[in-house]
């Protein structure tokens, strides 16, 4: 009886892995396909990736989707950590307020949000580009960051940062050396969260962008359909993301060895 419970548990496990990693497989297996075909392989070729680097709109739509996202994700996690720093000093009913608002934009739907960012923009005749983009992505990053940062912060020692205090620290000092070592896991993924966000955005950059455009801009106005070079752009991002989180995972298991 236990064995058909084990089998029919990894049974299910597999076909989950399966339906999430079937589309990715494809994309790689196809992103060296001689044809333009998506659906039948006619023979190994790596003329897609050469397409995709002397293809200037494309390396354009990747700075600048590279470069919002890692602007935003600074900026964010920045303004995040220390606003859950200030939420965390203030008393109970002021603090469930803030993060009661701090919730509206993460369960705002997006394009909503897009909206009234639009009409932000326009109202203070602020023109839209690469600029409007980057306050928009931020904009809607840092309540993530919060929401990832604050419990952290809140199961802290409230008389930590006094105590650093006490022994001669400046506030910045106690903020570095007491407060952030204690909160740097969360916000390191506070940081990773507001990446993936930046990163994969479309419909709030699509109302904020103007004439700039980003890789979901890109693909969503390709005129006839999918370029197969952009299969070969996401088999180098999947392989580059697969090199982070195996990095990663080698690193934290070296630090839980080594306590």
């Amino acid at each position: 009886m236990k064995t058909i419970k084990h089998i029919s548990r990894y049974t299910f496990i597999g076909l989950v892995l399966l339906f999430c990693y079937i589309p990715i497989a494809s994309l790689i297996i196809f992103s060296f396909n001689e044809s333009r075909s998506l659906t039948r392989f006619t023979s190994f070729s790596l003329k897609w990736y050469l397409e995709l680097f002397r293809s200037q709109e494309i390396i354009n739509a990747v700075v600048v989707t590279f470069v919002v996202a890692i602007l935003a994700t600074i900026i964010s996690t920045i303004i995040g950590t220390f606003a859950s720093i200030a939420i965390a000093k203030h008393k109970r009913k002021l603090r469930n307020t803030l993060l009661s608002a701090n919730n509206i934009p993460i369960v705002n739907p997006e394009i909503v949000t897009a909206i009234g960012l639009l009409l932000l923009f326009q109202s203070i005749q602020l023109q839209r580009g690469l600029f409007t983009m980057l306050l928009a992505h931020i904009a809607f990053c840092v309540p993530y960051v919060i929401l990832s940062v604050y419990p952290k912060v809140r199961s802290l020692d409230p008389s930590l940062q006094e105590a650093a205090q006490d022994l001669g620290a400046t506030p910045l000092q106690a903020l570095r050396h007491a407060i952030l070592p204690q909160i740097k896991v969360a916000v390191f993924a506070a940081a990773a969260i507001s990446f993936t966000m930046s990163f994969d955005d479309f419909v709030i950059s699509y109302f904020t962008a103007g004439s700039t455009t980003n890789i979901s801009i890109y693909l969503y106005t390709l005129k006839r359909g999918v370029n197969p070079t952009i299969n070969a752009l996401s088999t180098i991002m999947i392989l580059i993301i697969t090199a982070v989180v195996i990095a990663n995972f080698i690193r934290t298991n070296k630090q839980v060895k080594g306590d």
